[in-house]
């Protein structure tokens, strides 16, 4: 939709802290001020409450860790908000909260298990035409290796990227078997055939996983902004 709508930027961490948090908020509250939406960014989970969520369109969970919502009242409101067309963007370690929930885990698609030190990978982009995805060709390192403009069937695009690579819980420390969800990048240390970020349709809602965006420069880099901003766009 063109019309303008809210976007809430959640970055609560009982677990792990990301230091590249308030990187990633200033780099979100900037694409507000270019985009049609408007950013309430903040830490205090009582803002999941049906009426507070009622005027949000799109939940961004950048970098939150641990259990980052007190009350099933609250994680009751999350699902409430994606069961009525909300859309819900999660960063990195989003993945790695609220282990308790299995829904939750459904809802990012994955639960994350371990990683290695990080180190600078190739990242493929699996589904070039895709709206998430299709803005970042081109920007930041996103380079395309074959096919010319018009062929997008003929074409693809890579990057390089340095990241800490994350595992999940099942299948081999890849992505839980889920044929509801499209993948967008795969890459890292494990190579292609590895999904490293993906959407769902997902309970009424949809959903837009990342696991990059370790560092401060990820936020500084122009393709990896583009997904996240079209990661808003899609899922709202």
């Amino acid at each position: 939709s063109s019309d303008p709508f809210q976007v809430l930027l959640f970055s609560r961490t009982t677990a792990y802290r990301h230091a590249s948090i308030p990187a990633g908020i200033a780099a979100i509250t900037r694409l507000a001020s270019s985009h049609r939406f408007t950013v309430h960014a903040t830490e205090d989970p009582t803002v999941f409450s049906p009426s507070h969520l009622s005027t949000i369109r799109v939940v961004i969970l950048l970098q939150c860790s641990g259990d980052f919502l007190d009350t099933e009242e609250q994680l009751d409101a999350l699902k409430g908000f994606v069961h009525s067309g909300g859309g819900v963007v999660g960063i990195h370690c989003a993945s790695f909260a609220m282990e308790g929930s299995e829904w939750y885990g459904r809802l990012i698609g994955a639960v994350f298990e371990s990683h290695p030190a990080p180190t600078r990978e190739r990242v493929w982009v699996v589904e070039g035409g895709h709206a998430i995805v299709k803005g970042s060709l081109g920007k930041g390192g996103i380079k395309r290796i074959r096919g010319e403009g018009g062929d997008e069937e003929g074409e693809e695009w890579e990057w390089e990227w340095l990241d800490e690579w994350y595992r999940f819980k099942a299948g081999n420390g890849r992505i839980v078997e889920n044929k509801d969800l499209t993948v967008l990048l795969e890459g890292g240390d494990l190579g292609k055939g590895n999904p490293v970020a993906w959407c769902q349709e997902f309970e009424g809602g949809r959903s837009f996983y990342t696991s990059l965006g370790h560092f401060d420069e990820a936020y500084e880099d122009e393709g990896f902004m583009a997904q996240i901003l079209g990661g808003i766009l899609w899922t709202a």
